[in-house]
């Protein structure tokens, strides 16, 4: 773990040295980090994530390109000491993350239905959650991608709310809310293995989605805008 969360820290810093074309103009006040905190909640049962940045959190979304090919993704991301086993997720390698995501031009949360107009497939701007499992990936400029698996593997285990995808990402509904410079998300305890002793930090990122094969992964981080601990070491505990 100790070495993938270096290793995850030397890629997401690498990311800012490389120029990316197809990142669109994102790097702005919303997606400067000032604070990140994860707090538990005895009297609800659950942890409160939230981020804090310079300017209004979630206000800047992804310019759709009309395809699933080449589709533009940001998040605000926690990587956290967490078993995939704590989310739903068989024994594997990898960092387990919850992103906090918007990408218009598809919809991954299939069970969810966001924005409330009774169409589950058209929501994908809402900003929504998702676990994911990070791991090293030179193929793109940031290093890093959610893990992907042969979809006719039978050994792979995920949340019963995958979206379907062949990689190692979940999209489990938790409520998610913006306002003003803070971004936030409700995970209840029974939902990570009632953990509230690991260790995170916050990143708020550019990925992109690639299904044309070739040599990209599916789900690919292209652009780091910040980090809260400023050398992703993880040291926030949840209080």
């Amino acid at each position: 773990m100790k070495h993938l969360l270096l290793l995850l820290g030397v890629c997401l810093f690498t990311v800012q040295a490389f120029a990316c074309n197809k990142c669109g103009n994102y790097n702005n006040d919303d997606f400067q980090i000032k604070k990140v905190s994860v707090k538990h909640s005895p009297e609800i049962g659950a942890t409160i994530w939230e981020i804090t940045v310079k300017g209004f959190a979630g206000r800047t979304t992804p310019k759709a390109v009309g395809q699933l090919n080449g589709a533009p993704v940001l998040g605000y991301v926690f990587p956290t000491t967490l078993k995939p086993t704590d989310v739903g997720f068989g024994d594997t390698e990898g960092i387990v993350a919850l992103a906090l995501t918007s990408h218009p031009d598809f919809d991954d949360t299939p069970l969810w239905d966001e924005n409330t107009d009774s169409n589950y497939a058209n929501d994908g701007i809402i900003w929504h959650p998702h676990w994911v499992i990070l791991t090293e990936d030179k193929r793109v400029e940031g290093g890093l991608a959610v893990k992907q698996f042969d979809s006719n593997d039978t050994s792979v285990v995920l949340p019963k709310t995958n979206p379907g995808m062949p990689m190692y990402m979940d999209s489990p509904g938790f409520q998610v809310i913006t306002k003003g410079s803070t971004i936030k998300v409700i995970v209840p305890d029974y939902r990570m293995n009632n953990k509230t002793d690991f260790s995170y930090d916050g990143v708020a990122a550019f990925m992109q989605v690639n299904t044309g094969g070739g040599d990209k992964p599916m789900l690919g981080v292209y652009k780091v805008y910040s980090v809260a601990s400023g050398n992703l070491s993880l040291p926030y505990q949840v209080k």
